[in-house]
């Protein structure tokens, strides 16, 4: 296990439209399966829900670091011990954080999209294992998640 995931993915989409599904909450609400309470702000916190069946409990609190046009989207997400329902914690804002960042570039057909999750060398020894797993199959899905959203959402 190393301390970053990273995942890429070339998009039938031109940058501009990558960039829309990433940044505007309501789009990447219905990708990512969130429901979010507004726009994301760079150095504010974006809250939410997510609405994956079975994980609807689970809270969305992640603070928006970048936000550099049509180029780089990051936000620094929590690692709560559990997910589980009866195990989930109310405030998780002590846990300790990873970064997640989508860079876009773009290229002949559309845009490359590159995922990097790091900083899982800060998460507590008992869960670091755990989190890489979950987030590295996780980040798999949502990247087929983004493509099939922008192919039907032009």
């Amino acid at each position: 296990m190393g301390n970053r995931i990273e995942k890429s993915i070339e998009l039938k989409a031109p940058v501009s439209r990558v960039w829309r599904a990433l940044t505007d909450y309501r789009e990447f609400g219905e990708w990512f399966r969130v429901k979010l309470e507004g726009p994301f702000v760079q150095g504010q916190v974006s809250r939410g829900h997510m609405t994956y069946p079975g994980y609807e409990h689970v809270k969305w609190e992640a603070v928006v670091q970048k936000m550099e046009h049509e180029r780089l989207f990051s936000f620094t997400w929590p690692h709560p011990k559990s997910f589980d329902k009866a195990d989930y914690p109310r405030d998780y804002s002590s846990e300790p954080t990873t970064l997640v960042e989508f860079r876009l570039e773009k290229t002949a057909s559309g845009t490359l999209l590159v995922l990097t999750e790091s900083g899982f060398d800060k998460l507590p020894d008992d869960r670091r294992l755990e989190a890489f797993r979950r987030n590295d199959g996780g980040w798999d899905q949502q990247m087929k998640n983004i493509e099939s959203y922008v192919a039907q959402n032009p």
